[in-house]
């Protein structure tokens, strides 16, 4: 059910994989003057609003993505079991435990899951999280782990809905800063997307009469597949330009929003 209406306005940080160090860059320019009161994420969204919530630092945020040794550490494996990943994320989950233990939400807090056979999102607030929450919301399928959460195998926040806009509504928000840095996908993906969505009859939330202001890279920072590679030259370029790009929209967003 969606939370009653009010003046809340909302940080909402999309899917992505490793073009999320766009986003700690847009962070960069928009932490001081910029104040949300709820943020949501989905993806590695999720992992980054996590952090912001937590209060780390836009300086610290952007370090995490330079100095990510972990990803380097990622080997590819035979997955023994259907809900395995290709990938052998265990430096990962180490890594990302130790921030969701560092960086508990000062502000209020969510990331948005896929429950897999359902083909439905749901929301997690912070006070009901841990870290298989996190990597739930991260785990790509056919290249992650899947994670069961209440008895339910969910997998990334999204795989319905990428940018999760309507789920900031749900829970109160009336003014949105939304960062986008998802390519358009090809379109075999495409179409078993449209077709999961149909199979499951589900459709987002209306989210007409929100004011929203999306941020994104006017040109795609890599395709779809690149997503999943890091390197950290092209990590250092993502965080710049997610820098500038946010610093052109600054003063829009500080009048557009402008408490009355």
């Amino acid at each position: 059910m969606r939370a009653a209406r009010t003046d809340k306005t909302a940080l909402v940080l999309g899917a992505g994989g490793v073009f999320g160090a766009y986003q700690a860059g847009v962070w960069k320019a928009l932490a001081d003057s910029f104040v949300p009161d709820l943020v949501v994420g989905a993806s590695i969204g999720a992992l980054n609003g996590w952090l912001i919530a937590g209060g780390c630092p836009p300086g610290q945020l952007a370090h995490l993505w330079l100095n990510s040794e972990e990803h380097r550490r990622i080997r590819p494996r035979l997955p023994r079991r259907v809900w395995q990943g290709w990938l052998d994320l265990t430096p990962v989950e180490r890594a990302l435990a130790d921030l969701f233990a560092r960086f508990p939400p000062r502000l209020e807090y969510a990331a948005v899951v896929t429950d897999l056979l359902r083909r439905r999102p749901r929301i997690f607030t912070a006070r009901e999280m841990t870290p298989k929450h996190l990597l739930a919301s991260c785990a790509v399928p056919g290249a992650f782990d899947l994670q069961r959460l209440d008895g339910r195998l969910c997998a990334d926040g999204g795989l319905v809905a990428a940018l999760p806009v309507w789920a900031a509504v749900e829970l109160g928000a009336t003014r949105i800063v939304a960062v986008n840095v998802l390519p358009e996908p090809p379109r075999a993906l495409r179409l078993v997307r449209l077709g999961g969505r149909r199979l499951s009859r589900y459709r987002t939330p209306d989210v007409s009469g929100t004011q929203v202001i999306e941020l994104g890279p006017e040109q795609p920072l890599g395709s779809f597949f690149h997503m999943l590679r890091y390197r950290r030259q092209e990590v250092e370029r993502w965080i710049a330009q997610g820098e500038r790009d946010a610093l052109r929209m600054k003063h829009s967003i500080a009048k557009c929003f402008e408490r009355q």
